[in-house]
């Protein structure tokens, strides 16, 4: 379990990188996929949003391609980093329209629900 001031490490073991800057993601809103105690979601997996990902999420009652003007949100677009609550990315994964994953940018506690090899399945960028 991670806070604000705890160095965090990705699930292939190094230093974890930030997921998205424009929008700001993560629980910290600092754009790391981090995760604390109190983070319900568990956002860890850094997720490069796809169409058929929004609509699916949108269709579970999570709609991030809105724009949210009085929580500075803009909506998300395909290609936008997100930090997702891991759950939601099994659920996507099992329904078939999983986003993919930037590895180096995903919390390894995301491991503690999934394998890295299931991660790894729909990478899409190494270390950028």
């Amino acid at each position: 379990m991670n806070d604000n001031s705890t160095p965090a490490l990705n699930i292939l073991g190094s230093s974890l990188i930030g997921c998205c800057s424009d929008p700001m993601t993560g629980y910290f809103r600092d754009g790391y996929c981090r995760t604390a105690g109190i983070d319900q979601g568990t956002h860890v997996v850094c997720a490069i949003m796809t169409e058929q990902f929004l609509t699916y999420t949108k269709s579970k009652g999570n709609d991030l391609s809105t724009p949210i003007p009085q929580w500075n949100f803009p909506g998300l677009k395909p290609g936008d980093g997100w930090c997702l609550c891991i759950l939601r990315w099994l659920e996507a994964e099992k329904a078939g329209v999983a986003p993919l994953v930037k590895l180096a940018a995903t919390d390894q506690k995301a491991l503690e629900y999934t394998s890295i090899d299931m991660l790894k399945k729909m990478h899409t960028i190494k270390n950028r």
